[in-house]
């Protein structure tokens, strides 16, 4: 929530005639301003000194909110220029010198206007630092099983090109090898950023292995994009809790663990249930139910506040509606069509294809670009 410096926070220079519909931005940009300074302050108090957690999420807010804070700054500082040089333009012994300077600056905050839309949508997003993301089968039976772990290896291949790091939480593999349901963590900066968008429905069209005549299939997953983060509350009744110990396995239900290693965690009121069976110890699992558990009703909030906010913008991230078909990866024609980007149906005009090849062998920056892109012109048509 912003605090009371925050909402106070004004815009103490005049906005130029030709930037006066974007003084909203201007003013949440200067509440952003006015937070990171609150947040450098507080990185000399030494109560936060001698707490090394708290420490570090005052440092990584601050960290995330410097580039959005000088951007401000300096289109301040360039409005007030630009507001002394017509000043001086009305004298005239400074008039020549003043109107030689005017183009410069005007330009100078155009380019700094662009600045600030952009710093705008990075101020907005949160500090992510590890998230989860749970791929689960949808229609289509084995199949569908088969094509959540081509989404599974679409996402690893992503991660290792980026060097994120990749950890399996959970999995429940199919006899012929896919998965009906997998759980796994990602930590890397930017890693957030660059796959926030994949939340949704998953459509695959192609010839299954197990297709004798040759007729082309269609197939569903859906997959979860679940941050963690450390300074959101999220409140959980006890009596709304079953949690308990349990087994995991390997592959083709082999090697079953015959020590209850593993932690499954159901929340009653909205049907969620995790359980993580790959960390070392019972404790560190049901840390991780836990954490994922607390992830998924932050992130069920959060897409309820979104559709209240803009209809749009919901559709667009497709982030929690799992019924939301967002993608289609048809393989008889190599193309993954996102139908985010522009018409909702597969031959849409308006809609964006990409090489299916590249984005199966993990090359998503592409879509991540063009679904971020997406997004900032959303966030900004809505101030």
């Amino acid at each position: 929530m912003p605090t009371e410096t925050q909402e106070n926070a004004q815009l103490d220079f005049d906005v130029p005639e030709r930037h006066a519909a974007w003084k909203p931005l201007l003013a949440k940009l200067a509440r952003t301003a006015q937070r990171h300074a609150d947040l450098q302050e507080r990185m000399n108090d030494p109560d936060v000194l001698n707490d090394p957690g708290q420490l570090m999420k005052v440092s990584r807010e601050s960290g995330q909110l410097a580039g959005p804070a000088e951007t401000f700054r300096s289109y301040a500082a360039a409005a007030n220029e630009l507001a002394d040089l017509r000043e001086m333009a009305g004298d005239p012994e400074m008039a020549e010198m003043a109107e030689a300077d005017l183009p410069r600056v005007e330009q100078q905050l155009d380019a700094l206007m662009e600045q600030a839309k952009a710093a705008f949508v990075e101020a907005d997003e949160p500090a992510v630092g590890r998230f989860f993301m749970e791929i689960r089968a949808g229609t289509g039976g084995e199949e569908a099983a088969l094509f959540a772990r081509d989404l599974f290896e679409m996402y690893r291949k992503f991660a290792e090109i980026k060097g994120f790091k990749f950890s399996v939480d959970d999995f429940s593999d199919s006899e012929r090898g896919g998965f009906k349901e997998v759980v796994v963590s990602l930590q890397g900066d930017e890693a957030y950023k660059r796959l926030r968008y994949e939340g949704g429905g998953h459509r695959v069209q192609r010839v299954p292995e197990t297709e004798t005549q040759g007729r082309i299939h269609t197939s569903a997953a859906t997959v979860a994009v679940l941050p963690e983060l450390d300074d959101v509350e999220v409140t959980i009744e006890a009596k709304d809790i079953e949690e308990g110990g349990c087994r995991g396995g390997g592959p083709g239900g082999q090697n079953v663990n015959k020590v209850e290693t593993g932690w499954r965690i159901t929340h009653k009121p909205s049907g969620l249930q995790f359980k993580i069976t790959e960390q070392k110890s019972q404790a560190q699992n049901k840390e991780r139910a836990w954490a994922l558990l607390r992830a998924a009703l932050y992130e069920r909030e959060r897409s309820q506040q979104l559709a209240e906010q803009s209809a749009s913008r919901k559709a667009m991230m497709g982030s929690g509606d799992r019924s939301q078909r967002v993608r289609t990866y048809n393989f008889p024609q190599n193309r993954c069509t996102d139908h985010r980007l522009g018409g909702s149906g597969d031959d849409d005009a308006g809609t964006k294809n990409f090489p299916l090849e590249k984005v199966m062998n993990g090359d998503l920056d592409p879509l991540a670009d063009a679904l971020s892109e997406l997004d900032r012109q959303q966030r900004l048509a809505e101030l």
